[in-house]
């Protein structure tokens, strides 16, 4: 077996991917501190082609140096917008039309297995601070709370493995794994 060449890949320019099918996600960091986990997401966003990214708080912005390191260019092909309060996000995305999900563990919520997206409907997932999760204050404005589960001696992922976990999951179930340009 011969590893692919990156001319080999095929990969969308940035026009063709901004102007290619999305699925049907955006994904709001509330309060992440890391610019390496930001840079991150922003690539896992742009490897499932997620509508939008919203940074909300202490969530650094592009362009920087520390983000551009993990993010590889994806902050070019990724749609962002910042808001200085996490609530003006959800705000924003309900009147869009986005469920609002908290990727959180939490009283009630459901395991990330179990969960099932409806057909149609276009999902806000919530992904908070690396120490203290998601805001006490937007929990009490999501529609749904998932969870992943976990079976070792630590209590949490790291934000960036959840992001992937989450999006792969949605990528799966929404697209039947498949987003056509």
């Amino acid at each position: 077996m011969r590893k692919l060449k990156l001319d080999e890949l095929n990969r969308a320019t940035v026009a063709e991917f901004k102007a290619g099918d999305k699925l049907p996600v955006a994904v709001v960091l509330d309060n992440v501190r890391s610019m390496h986990n930001i840079g991150s997401i922003f690539r896992t966003s742009d490897g499932f082609a997620v509508e939008q990214i919203c940074l909300c708080g202490i969530t650094a912005q592009p362009p920087h140096r520390e983000i551009e390191k993990t993010a590889l260019g994806a902050t070019q092909s990724v749609n962002w917008e910042y808001f200085t309060e996490p609530m003006q996000a959800i705000e924003q995305l309900r009147s869009d039309g986005y469920l609002i999900v908290a990727v959180e563990q939490a009283e009630n919520s459901t395991m990330l297995n179990d969960f099932i997206p409806i057909a149609g409907k276009k999902y806000a997932l919530i992904f908070g601070n690396e120490v203290n999760g998601v805001s006490d204050e937007v929990m009490q404005h999501i529609d749904a709370c998932i969870e992943i589960p976990q079976f070792g001696t630590k209590h949490s992922f790291n934000i960036v493995v959840s992001a992937g976990i989450v999006l792969w999951d949605f990528f799966v179930k929404m697209a039947g794994g498949e987003v056509h340009s």
